[in-house]
C-alpha cells in the first residue's frame, strides 16, 4: 500500500533535512520498521524513527510490560535493545538497502553514552538524523530523568551536537512530566539541537483490583494514545509560540489526519504515529493520506503553510 498523491504539497523538512511527507513512525512502536514493511510503502514516510538504542544490548523490565488504559495504554518494555553493534550490523542495513531513510532514538544513562552513541553513528549511510532520548534515569545524579531538569538535559544535547555528524540533525526528546516544558526546550536549543521532539509518554501506574498490586511488572510505564493528545497539542503550542523559529516533531495519540493537523497548527511541522500502529499497522499511511485531505478541503496548498496557523 502507497501514500496516495494529492494537490497538497506534503514535503517538510526537520532540521536541515527535506522529508518526501510529514508522517513518522514513532520511538519504540514499530520496532526497527521491518514489522511495517507488508502494510505500508517505507519509502513513502517522512522517516523511520528507531527504537531508542543504548550502547549494549539490553534485556528490559520484568513481565507484565503493558496494560490497557481508557482511551490508552502503559508500557514498561525499558528499552529492549540490540544495543549499537548489533543495529549497525542489522537493523539499519536493512533500511538502507530499501532507501528508507532512517531517524535512530539514542538514549543512555550517563552523558557520555550518549555522546559515545552520536559518534558511532557518524556518516552511516541512511541515518537522516538522532532523536535524542533525554527521558532516561541520569545515574550520576541520584537517577533524576535528563529530561525534567534544564541543565541535565542541556549537557546531553551539547555532548551529542558535539559528537554527532554536523549534516545530521539533533531532535531532543522532551518529556511532559515538567512544571515548564518552554524553560527545557529553551535550554536545549541554546545547547545545539536543531529542533525538538514532543511529547514522550506520560508517567503513570495501574493497580489490579483483585491482586491489588500494580499490573506491570516494573510498577510504573508510560502512558500513550488518545488520552495524552490533548497535553502533547498543549506542549507543542507552549513551545512553539515561545520558540516559534525551532521545528518540532510532534507525537502523543495521533490515531487520524485531524489528530495530526492539531499538531501542524500548533506549531509542528511533522508528526510521529506510534501507539496507533498495534491496531492498525497501516495507520502512518493512513494519517498522511487523511491530513493531506483536511489540509485541502482548508484551502491550503501546503503542509508548510499551516503550521503554526493557529498562533495567527
Amino acid at each position: 500500500m502507497t501514500v496516495l498523491d494529492t494537490a497538497v504539497d506534503m514535503t517538510t523538512a526537520l532540521g536541515s533535512v527535506p522529508l518526501v511527507g510529514p508522517v513518522l513512525t514513532a520511538s519504540g512502536c514499530s520496532a526497527f520498521g521491518q514489522e511495517l514493511e507488508p502494510f505500508v510503502d517505507l519509502t513513502a514516510l517522512g522517516a523511520v524513527v528507531t527504537k531508542s538504542v543504548q550502547l549494549r544490548p539490553r534485556s528490559g523490565r520484568p513481565t507484565p510490560r503493558m496494560a490497557e488504559t481508557p482511551s490508552g495504554m502503559l508500557n514498561s518494555i525499558g528499552l529492549q535493545g540490540p544495543g549499537i553493534d548489533g543495529l549497525l550490523a542489522g537493523e539499519l542495513p536493512w533500511l538502507a538497502e530499501r532507501g528508507v531513510p532512517a531517524f535512530v532514538s539514542i538514549a543512555g544513562t550517563r552523558v557520555e553514552d550518549f555522546a559515545e552513541l552520536a559518534t558511532r553513528l557518524r556518516g552511516v549511510p541512511g541515518v537522516l538524523g538522532l532523536e535524542v532520548n533525554i527521558s532516561c534515569p541520569n545515574v550520576e545524579s541520584r537517577g533524576e530523568v535528563f529530561a525534567c531538569d534544564p541543565l541535565a538535559a542541556s549537557d546531553v544535547i551539547a555532548a551529542v551536537r558535539a559528537a554527532a555528524d554536523p549534516a545530521q540533525p539533533v531532535y531532543a526528546k522532551l518529556s511532559p512530566d515538567v512544571t515548564d516544558i518552554v524553560s527545557v526546550a529553551r535550554a536545549v536549543t541554546e545547547a545545539g539541537a536543531d529542533g525538538l521532539s514532543m511529547i514522550n509518554t506520560l508517567l503513570g501506574l495501574v493497580i489490579d483490583p483483585d491482586t491489588m498490586k500494580p499490573v506491570l511488572g516494573g510498577v510504573t510505564g508510560g502512558l500513550s494514545g488518545p488520552a495524552v493528545r490533548p497535553v502533547a497539542v498543549r506542549c507543542v503550542w507552549q513551545v512553539h509560540q515561545a520558540l516559534p523559529e525551532v521545528p518540532i516533531l510532534g507525537m502523543g495519540g495521533i490515531r487520524s489526519g485531524l489528530d495530526a493537523l492539531q499538531f501542524v497548527l500548533a506549531g509542528a511541522s511533522a508528526v510521529s504515529v506510534g501507539t496507533a500502529v498495534f491496531h492498525d499497522p497501516s495507520a502512518t499511511a493512513r494519517v498522511h493520506r487523511e491530513l493531506a485531505a483536511a489540509l485541502a478541503e482548508r484551502g491550503f496548498s501546503s503542509l508548510r503553510e499551516a503550521v503554526g496557523y493557529a498562533h495567527r
